[in-house]
Formats: C-alpha cells, structure tokens, sequence
C-alpha cells in the first residue's frame, strides 16, 4: 500500500531547485503524482503530491528538518491519501479577466462558494494590455458543479459580477 503526501517548498529563486528537489524524492523511491512549481516575485515555489512505500515516505519526512539547512528552502511536508476522481458533480472551467485591481477574485470566488462550488485548481496571472499597457487581471480554474448547482443560475450569477465590475467571465463545462 502506498503513502501519499503533500510536500511545500518555498526559498529565493536560483538554478538547480528543482533538481534537488526531484534528486532527493528519487533517491528516497518515492513518485511525483502532481506537481506546481513557479517563480512568483523572486521566490520559487512547488507544491507537489508525492507517494512511495510507507517506509519510503517516513524517512523522506525525517530527513525534512536537515533539507531545510541544506536546500535553503522553507520545506513542508502532510502526508494525505490518493485523490479519488469524483463522480459527484460536473467539470467546469472558469476564466476571468478584467483590469486589474484589488478583490476581483474575492469576489468571484464569493460567488462559488455561496453556490456550494468546489475549486479544484486555480491560477492567476497580470499582464499588460496589447495596445493600452494597462495592467490586467487573469483568473483561469476548474471547478466541480455539484448535482443541485444549475450552470445557467450560475452564469446568471457570475453575469451580475461582470456587470457590477467590468469583468469578462467564461464558464465552460470540460470534457474528461
């Protein structure tokens, strides 16, 4: 039976993170399930799902504290269980775009949640508008629908929000 985890780094951006990191689960024979890893200001984060042996999985969370020193990084690490793919609910994606400025995705995701929507991923970005410069604000997920949520009451919803703030919002159902 295998373990599951969830491990966090955090730590000043430079070349060879991810190596070490991947080195160090390798070497403990443990298995990359899912994983994030970004720059984000000058700090490279990852969060990522892991496995092994229950063994393997227990000595990889005792080596944590000497990690740390070594790497220089913040490291985490919560064991979990495999995520099961639920059968409850229907896949959505949802994007959001707007110009930037403080709240947006609060108050999208205020929405979901009184509609009782689970976010499953969700990633968010600013850039520069192609012909203005003006800074924008880009909101992408996937979102589980449960059985007694109606997508078109749930546009309605989200419609309201665009017209309140100038937001341009899409939900789509995803096919898996």
């Amino acid at each position: 039976m295998r373990s599951y985890f969830v491990l966090t780094a955090l730590g000043h951006d430079r070349v060879g993170i991810v190596d070490e990191l991947t080195e160090i689960l390798s070497s403990e024979s443990c298995n990359i399930e899912e994983s994030r890893m970004a720059v984000l200001g000058k700090e490279f984060a990852v969060i990522l799902l892991g496995s092994g042996e229950p063994e393997a999985a227990d000595k990889l969370t005792a080596r944590i504290p000497a990690l740390r020193d070594e790497l220089g990084l913040q490291i985490e690490i919560r064991p979990t269980e495999s995520q099961q793919t639920s059968t409850e609910g229907r896949p959505y994606s949802i994007e959001a775009v707007s110009l930037d400025a403080p709240g947006i995705m609060h108050s999208v995701t205020a929405i979901l949640k009184e509609a009782g929507v689970n976010i499953e991923e969700v990633s968010t970005e600013t850039s520069s508008a192609p012909w203005t410069g003006a800074t924008m604000f880009i909101m992408r997920g996937t979102l589980i629908l449960p059985a007694g949520v109606h997508a078109v009451e749930l546009r309605e919803r989200l419609e309201g929000l665009e017209h309140e703030q100038d937001i341009d919002i899409k939900l789509e159902p995803l096919n898996r």
